[in-house]
């Protein structure tokens, strides 16, 4: 009721609806990733507080970036076979209990459920998907600006709020650091059920764009998992799955596997405080958001594997030059700036091959399967690199063979042959088809 009363009077003011149904999505999303990242910058408080190692919370951590990419690939079918808004709360209402568990845990087991498990499972049920699925629902025009913003949030939702994290836990503790995340979670689900909807048919509206309403598809079940493997067996007799694979397995040993896990605790073996660090992923949150949609834009432009080449080997480069930065504010800044621009830049051109590679059709559900190796990479690397402290008290061998990695994979792109582009190479549009076939 509150939705179609709210969507008649914007548009009688001519705004469309869609507008206010990604808004809501763009605040979910951050406030989601904000969550399941929070942890992340505590690391060093919960292993002084409890008595555990930073490699018993890292291969916690690990789990729940392992968990994130597994469920990638049934995120699109799962959000087809049971609608967006249901899928949405239910992420959101396992993202809390994980937080809550995680706040009062004193055990080992509840580190690994809290922070493992449910904060593993519930954001990758909707994972990046959640973006496409709004803009192609929702907009003809603008698409790929929608596509561009709310796929940004994923890593500037994981960077941005970690200073006021860090800033609690120094303040108040660890604990009371995971309550700001809960309410915004909570806040964010009741918006969900109050105002989100899953097609403009639901309120009589044509998508923004069009003139006509369009009928949502009829639903199919049982079909998830059939769908999201069909499309696996097609990619993995080709390539280009394997050469974006391996490349986006490195992307998330780099990204989230190593800056996010384990950049706040690498700097405090600098004397780098816990603000004054996580303040540095907050800039490298808001030059992600300018860089990915950056990104969007030359792909559009130019050849992908060209890009992919730059990407990383400008990222290998910037992660082997960090330990070599004296960790000064200006250093950190310098590298914050520079990392932060290329932090997600690689989802667009990997997207766009991707398409090109495997059609309009099985394209975005392939893209779950390589975004899944990126996840796998993540935690790969978050486990790694802990492991790495443990035993040598030092992240160095970590932060030297991401960046070499980096280097291997922008390597890895000059050897791919261009997909032959059997589709214009939309992910908007490829996504829409998936979610009406």
């Amino acid at each position: 009721m509150l939705a179609g009363e709210l969507s008649r009077i914007l548009g009688a003011r001519g705004i469309h609806y869609g507008w206010v149904v990604a808004a809501i999505t763009f605040v979910s999303s951050l406030c989601a990733s904000a969550a399941m990242s929070i942890p992340g910058v505590l690391i060093v408080d919960i292993s002084r507080d409890l008595g555990w190692s930073i490699g018993d919370i890292s291969y916690a951590m690990a789990v729940r970036l392992f968990l994130f990419g597994a469920i990638a690939p049934f995120a699109g079918a799962l959000l087809v076979r049971y609608g967006l808004v249901r899928m949405m709360v239910l992420s959101m209402s396992l993202i809390i209990l994980g937080l809550l568990l995680a706040m009062g845990m004193t055990t080992k087991w509840q580190l690994w459920l809290g922070i493992g498990l449910l904060l593993g499972i519930a954001p990758g049920m909707t994972a990046l998907v959640v973006s496409v699925t709004v803009a192609s629902r929702w907009f003809t025009a603008r698409r790929g600006l929608v596509v561009g913003m709310l796929g940004a949030t994923v890593a500037t939702g994981q960077l941005l709020f970690l200073p006021l994290g860090a800033f609690i836990s120094q303040g108040w503790g660890w604990r009371a650091a995971l309550v700001p995340a809960i309410l915004a979670v909570t806040a964010c689900g009741v918006l969900q059920v109050l105002f989100g909807r899953n097609y403009p048919s639901e309120l009589g509206l044509a998508p923004y764009g069009e003139d006509k309403v369009l009928p949502p598809p009829s639903a199919q079940a049982g079909n998830a998992i059939q769908i999201s493997f069909a499309a696996l067996r097609l990619a993995i007799v080709k390539p280009a799955f394997w050469f974006l694979f391996a490349a986006f397995f490195i992307c998330g040993m780099s990204s989230f596997g190593l800056m996010n896990a384990h950049f706040v605790p690498f700097c405090a073996d600098f004397g780098v405080a816990t603000v004054v660090a996580a303040s540095m992923l907050a800039v490298m949150g808001v030059c992600d958001f300018i860089g990915t949609i950056g990104s969007g834009w030359l792909s559009d432009r130019y050849d992908s594997r060209w890009l992919l080449t730059g990407y990383y080997t400008l990222r290998g480069i910037s992660l082997m030059w960090l330990p070599f930065s004296d960790f000064t504010i200006f250093g950190l800044s310098l590298f914050a700036v520079f990392f932060g621009l290329d932090y997600i830049a690689t989802v667009p051109p990997t997207v766009k091959l991707t398409v090109q590679a495997f059609g309009r059709d099985k394209g975005p559900v392939v893209f779950g399967w390589i975004y899944a190796g990126h996840q796998i990479g993540a935690a790969t690397m978050a486990a790694a690199a802990g492991a790495s402290r443990d035993a040598l008290a030092s992240y160095m061998p970590a932060f030297f063979l991401g960046g070499a990695a980096c280097v291997g994979a922008g390597l890895l792109m000059l050897l791919m042959r261009n997909p032959r582009t059997s589709a214009p190479a939309s992910l908007v549009a490829g996504a829409s088809h998936q979610a009406r076939a």
